[in-house]
């Protein structure tokens, strides 16, 4: 069987083989929207519930997925490694510091990190194992535990390294993962 095609001919398989890349391409098309859909779902349900919907928005388009589980998993390893950082920053501005009331408050920021790290793991942990409230309670703790390193420079002498910027980003980390915790 042969089909006409501007003067030539061609072979009633290979007609079938461009319709089968045709309907792939469309398949693919068809699966590339709907993935930008569902990501878009999701930034417009969780984003406006944290503190910060433009930083939540641009840290989920980063994820690569828009299983909630898998954005957990996302979130609280972008968590841990900032406050690995944190901790890190803390402990050499402890160390370094020359005004002794910014070396306390130092010292002090990273113990408030390491206990952070601590509650991250834990909420890794309860996300293994499907207790989304636990992931949601610890995660309230590292919060708590970064803010009263960011209470500790409300008086002067006023801190100029990165560490309370990297707080106000661990916390709004940690608030898009509480409301992600809430959907589980």
């Amino acid at each position: 069987m042969y089909l006409r095609k501007e003067g030539g001919k061609i072979k009633a398989g290979q007609e079938r083989k461009r319709h089968q890349s045709l309907d792939y391409v469309t398949f693919l098309s068809f699966t590339i929207i709907s993935n930008v859909a569902s990501s878009n779902d999701v930034v417009s349900t969780i984003c406006p519930k944290t503190s910060n919907p433009q930083f939540c928005s641009s840290v989920l388009k980063s994820a690569g997925t828009t299983n909630l589980k898998g954005l957990a998993v996302y979130t609280l390893n972008l968590a841990h490694t900032n406050a690995e950082k944190s901790l890190t920053l803390a402990n050499s501005l402890a160390k370094t510091a020359t005004n002794p009331q910014l070396k306390q408050r130092y010292s002090s920021c990273a113990e408030s990190y390491d206990e952070a790290i601590g509650d991250i793991e834990n909420a890794q942990k309860d996300l293994a194992l499907g207790d989304f409230n636990g992931v949601n309670i610890v995660t309230s703790g590292a919060m708590t535990n970064i803010g009263d390193c960011q209470d500790k420079f409300a008086q002067p002498p006023k801190d100029t390294s990165l560490l309370l910027k990297n707080g106000k980003t661990l916390n709004d980390i940690c608030s898009i993962i509480l409301v992600i915790s809430n959907l589980l």
